[in-house]
């Protein structure tokens, strides 16, 4: 990691830069895919399949006999610990539903809002070089506590706790797609996946590509989602091991992840970075932690308010404050997808059990994004009733601001009415 000392403000902008690449060939080749698989449906996602992934698809779907065999292969103390997270993601969630209020503007005039589950929702699990059944589990909990009627989910990957985890919460459909293809499938519909409405999931910057084209045409997506960060803020209250054990549970992510430091001591830095080395030494993917690393950063600042700003300005997926009075530093937080607090508040309980959501914005799109949440599978729709003593009320505002837009059929609308 590169050590940087009390840096200038006016360099924060250079200096907390993610890691950039030129997307213009990538589109082109994700275009082309995704309008195969428009045109040629099942046809198009076999010969992806094989291209790509090196497999031949005869079956799309998942067959129901392969959930009953995922489960009896799981080891029990895995299943346990999948239904414990799975408790707390939907206790968290389901705290997140409303009641329909109706509000009465004026006499007579009445005005709700309510919300409807998405239809049709795509999930997108990655195969990689791990098995992501949390995400399923932080996907498929609020899909099915919104209300959603078709959940499908495709991935590339038939672990056995992808599809015992796709079972436990209530997703019937999975299909083994992968990559830009599974994207398209999802999008458009084929002869075997359906079409939904709107696809979430992580994936590759092709598949991250992917989901952003098939937007432009009107498939909604979770959000723009870029490699897995975190920043720490840090002072000389914090556990330098459990600091460095933070920073490389998120660079092992990829090697085009991102982790930053920024404290307010020297010794920390010191100390971060030996345990650092210690650490990373016995990680089996120690290949992949060590090249985010070399994106990364550490940075000494004189004090927490200068922190505090220059974390808002490079809004983090993950925030961890590991500081003196954390309560009262998350106050100053005002962009993040996710904030843990504490010395014994890892990032990867978020990621696993805690209950809250680990889909989060990422490459600073926390400025104005939130994460996956129940509010991400409904649609809320407005409802107003108006009786004809409201409309005595109202009316006159309506044709008054009707006629000085100059659309009179509007102010005839109301008029009629009146008369």
């Amino acid at each position: 990691m590169q050590t940087i000392k009390f840096p200038d403000k006016a360099t924060w902008n250079t200096l907390l830069q993610r890691p950039v690449m030129d997307t213009t060939a990538l589109e082109a080749k994700v275009e082309a895919i995704l309008r195969d698989v428009r045109d040629n449906g099942d046809q198009a996602v076999k010969k992806y399949a094989a291209e790509f992934d090196k497999v031949q698809l005869t079956d799309l779907e998942v067959k129901p006999e392969a959930f009953a065999a995922a489960e009896a292969a799981l080891e029990p103390a895995l299943k346990a610990a999948i239904q414990q997270a799975a408790q707390n993601i939907t206790t968290f969630h389901k705290a997140q539903q409303e009641k329909t209020q109706v509000v009465e503007t004026m006499p007579g005039v009445q005005c709700w809002r309510k919300p409807v589950g998405i239809e049709k929702v795509g999930l997108y699990i990655p195969g990689g070089s791990a098995p992501l059944f949390s995400t399923i589990l932080m996907l498929g909990i609020p899909a099915t506590i919104a209300g959603c009627k078709e959940i499908v989910l495709c991935t590339p990957s038939l672990h056995p706790a992808i599809l015992y985890t796709a079972q436990l919460v209530g997703i019937s459909r999975v299909f083994t797609i992968g990559g830009v293809q599974a994207i398209g499938a999802m999008a458009y519909g084929t002869e075997t996946v359906p079409k939904v409405y709107k696809i979430f999931g992580p994936g590759n910057r092709y598949v991250t590509c992917a989901k952003q084209l098939v937007n432009k045409r009107g498939v909604a997506i979770d959000m723009p989602a870029g490699p897995s960060e975190v920043a720490v803020l840090a002072d000389d209250s914090c556990v330098p091991d459990f600091v460095a054990a933070d920073l490389l549970s998120q660079a092992e992510h990829g090697p085009d992840s991102q982790v930053v430091l920024v404290t307010t001591s020297e010794k920390v830095l010191a100390d971060v970075e030996k345990a650092l080395q210690a650490q990373l030494d016995k990680l089996p993917r120690k290949s992949i932690a060590t090249a985010a690393l070399d994106n990364s950063k550490m940075i000494l600042v004189p004090d927490i308010d200068t922190a505090m700003d220059m974390l808002n300005a490079y809004a983090p997926e993950h925030l961890i404050l590991a500081c003196r009075n954390e309560l009262n530093v998350a106050d100053k937080v005002i962009n993040a997808g996710s904030v843990f607090l504490g010395n014994y508040t890892p990032e990867s309980a978020g990621d696993y059990a805690s209950g809250t959501n680990h889909t989060l914005p990422t490459n600073g799109y926390a400025t104005a994004y939130s994460g996956v949440s129940l509010d991400s599978f409904v649609k809320k729709i407005t409802f107003q009733q108006i009786s004809a003593q409201g409309l005595q009320q109202i009316g006159p505002t309506i044709e008054a601001m009707a006629a000085a837009e100059g659309l009179d059929a509007h102010k005839n609308a109301v008029a009629v009415r009146l008369q």
